[in-house]
Parts: C-alpha cells; structure tokens; sequence
C-alpha cells in the first residue's frame, strides 16, 4: 500500500492541507494512518475521497450531503434514488439561490440607474439601504 504525506495529498487532489485537517475533523474522512513521528499519511482510498469531496464542493453541495453521497458510494447496495433525491433537493436549492440573486441583481440595477453618479451626496442607492434598515419598505 503506498502512502502519502498531507502535501502530496494535497497537490494529488487539490484540497488544501487545512481543508483535509478540516474533514477529519468534523469526521468527513477518516483519521489518516500516523507516522512515530505524527505525520499524517494517506492511502489510496483516502485520496479518492477527498476528490470525491472537492468535486461535490464545487458542486455547492453541503458537507451532511457529501456525508450521505460518500456513504452511498460506499455502499454497493444502495438505490439510486437516494442519490438522486439529494442531487434534486440539491438543484431546488441551487434554483431558489439564483432566483433570490438574481432578484438582488436587478433590485442593484434598477437603484444604480436611478443614482446620477455625481458629485451630489443624494444617492437613491445609500437611501434604499437606509431605508431597509429602518425597516421602511
């Protein structure tokens, strides 16, 4: 079995060192094999999840989903519709996010075109925030 220190884990998959420290951590992998002299090292399998973790990251997926799809992976005899659940609840999530930013956007659009973007300090933008803070519509 060939092993690996945290940096070449690392450069391997393109998770940072503090971030695999992370995983471990809040149990999302599992405790790397230790050296006398407490080096981390880790095998095989090991690097195959933490790819397995950076690309469900990228994805926007939470680390209790990651959770639920590596145990899924893990586990020969699943059904792919659990799988396929998440990955639904998961675009739902995404789809509410983008509708709320985009909503954002054009809310920012539509104060900027208002603003003369002078040197006046009256500013329908700084107005709009005030405003919200208040608690006036």
């Amino acid at each position: 079995m060939t092993l690996v220190t945290i940096a070449q884990a690392s450069a391997t998959t393109g998770v940072s060192a503090k971030m695999i420290r992370h995983y471990e951590s809040i149990g999302l992998i599992k405790p790397p094999l230790r050296t006398e002299n407490r080096y981390r090292h880790y095998a095989e399998s090991d690097l195959h999840d933490l790819g397995f973790i950076r690309r469900s990251r990228d994805l926007g997926f939470s680390f209790e989903d990651i959770r639920q799809l590596l145990d899924l992976w893990r586990n020969k005899a699943r059904s792919s519709a659990e799988v396929k659940a998440i990955a639904l609840r998961h675009i739902k999530e995404l789809d509410e996010k983008a509708a709320a930013l985009a909503g954002m956007s054009r809310t920012l659009q539509s104060l900027a075109a208002s603003c003369h973007g002078d040197k006046r300090p009256d500013c329908p933008i700084l107005e709009a925030l005030d405003h919200s803070i208040r608690g006036n519509p």
